[in-house]
């Protein structure tokens, strides 16, 4: 079954839920919760959920605000941030289990579940900036001109690069490169007997080059018809079926999707000389007892398709902590958030979290991101790719039902059922359905 089909689906079945309970809950979002009353001496307890496993910083972080604020004591509770878990996750906000804050990872989430009830606003606290404290890109994350959550940490997508393969190849560490030139090295890396695929790519970031290509194209043309079937997202579905297809660079699409290829253990282990990726590969990579690995890694911006004076990646700012409009101790989790924010998540580094916030320590926020064995990283390359491309940013704001759509499309080409001129027709012609429904 398509990828595209299943995430339909799952959602479908998400929607028959909210629209059962909406209305029976709909009564109990209109107040508001307030702290709660407890007995005499006894701690505010607060559940959070988020998407990190509680080793990879998390449980440190509740450990800390724990021991600092006894009368408030807050449970972590972990959610894989899948189709499955958002879904349980969207299910749990629904019903009567307690949770008082919870993550957002896209765009998407956190519009569907302010549409639902289920993100408090908070244009209810006047304490606390978002724009002062995280900068202009805070308002990316607006729903309808308010807040709905406060993004948390720096987003940071990146090729991450074996350098000792690289340099075996003859090959420098891009500074600035296009997807052409990504293809050159994947197959001069491929070509080496040590490497399986010159070319990983994880499949969360795996589309970015299509919101990067109508980021400045727009999502329809001057007529107002779709663009998705503008000829550089045509290019770039032909280089990658060239790489999988011809070079042998990359794996095939339909082999990854099905056995759910583990990408990032492959390139820790030296299966695969470059990985398309996030700044979550840090939780791994800083892990050499389960991911032990000789060689460096080095880092490149990602590519882009079209000139650079035109171009924009992802990035910008994530993990967007929200509030339960049905939590009983709004406040008590309210003073979670500003903390997490300004200075509790250090520990989330080591999981590739940089704070967003200009309060957070940033010396510690870089020792805890690159963890015990800095010298297994080419940190000149880490910093430019962090802080000195100057590339500007944009966030994923597509709707689900978009990123459904193409995915759909696309798959159906890499598997070979169809052409790449129907793909663009088809992706085409669903836009355009689905912009008439809006």
């Amino acid at each position: 079954m398509l990828q595209g089909a299943r995430h339909l689906c799952k959602y479908l079945c998400m929607l028959l839920v909210i629209i059962s309970l909406t209305g029976c809950r709909a009564d109990s979002l209109e107040g508001g919760g307030q702290i709660g009353t407890v007995e005499k001496n006894e701690p505010v307890r607060l559940v959070m959920w988020g998407g990190v496993p509680p080793e990879a910083g998390p449980a440190q972080v509740m450990e800390t605000w724990n021991r600092e604020h006894p009368d408030i004591q807050i449970e972590y509770v972990r959610y894989v941030n899948d189709d499955d878990g958002n879904l349980k996750l969207d299910t749990a906000l629904l019903t009567s289990q307690q949770i008082d804050l919870y993550m957002n990872y896209t765009f998407s989430q956190l519009e569907r579940r302010a549409d639902t009830g289920v993100a408090l606003d908070l244009s209810r606290f006047t304490d606390y900036d978002p724009v002062a404290s995280l900068g202009i890109n805070a308002e990316e994350w607006k729903v309808r001109d308010k807040y709905y959550g406060v993004p948390t940490k720096k987003n940071v997508f990146f090729v991450a690069l074996n350098k000792e393969a690289l340099e075996q190849a003859g090959l420098p560490i891009p500074k600035d490169w296009t997807w052409d030139e990504l293809r050159m090295y994947a197959k001069l890396l491929s070509g080496n007997a040590n490497y399986t695929y010159g070319l990983l790519q994880h499949l969360e970031p795996f589309t970015d080059p299509i919101d990067s290509i109508l980021v400045h194209e727009g999502v329809t043309n001057m007529q107002g018809r779709s663009n998705m079937g503008h000829p550089r997202i045509a290019k770039w579905l032909s280089i990658l079926q060239t790489m999988m297809e011809q070079d042998r660079s990359t794996p095939p699409y339909g082999e990854q999707i099905t056995t759910k290829m583990p990408v990032e253990q492959m390139f820790l282990s030296g299966e695969g000389a470059m990985l398309n990726i996030g700044e979550w590969l840090f939780r791994s990579a800083n892990n050499l007892i389960d991911y032990p690995r000789d060689f460096t890694i080095a880092f490149a911006p990602v590519p882009r398709m079209v000139e650079k004076a035109d171009y924009a990646t992802r990035g910008g700012l994530g993990d967007i902590l929200s509030i339960h409009p049905n939590s009983p101790h709004i406040e008590a989790a309210w003073s979670f958030l500003q903390w997490y924010a300004e200075a509790g998540m250090i520990p989330m580094a080591s999981g590739g979290r940089l704070p967003a916030s200009k309060k957070a320590d940033m010396n510690r926020a870089m020792e805890a991101f690159l963890g015990e064995h800095a010298e297994l990283y080419d940190v000149k390359s880490l910093e430019y790719v962090l802080y000195d491309d100057d590339t500007p940013t944009y966030v994923r704001s597509v709707s689900q039902q978009m990123l459904d759509m193409r995915t759909e499309e696309y798959e159906r080409f890499l598997l070979g059922d169809q052409t790449l001129e129907q793909t663009l027709d088809h992706m085409k012609m669903r836009h355009e359905a689905l912009m008439n429904h809006e």
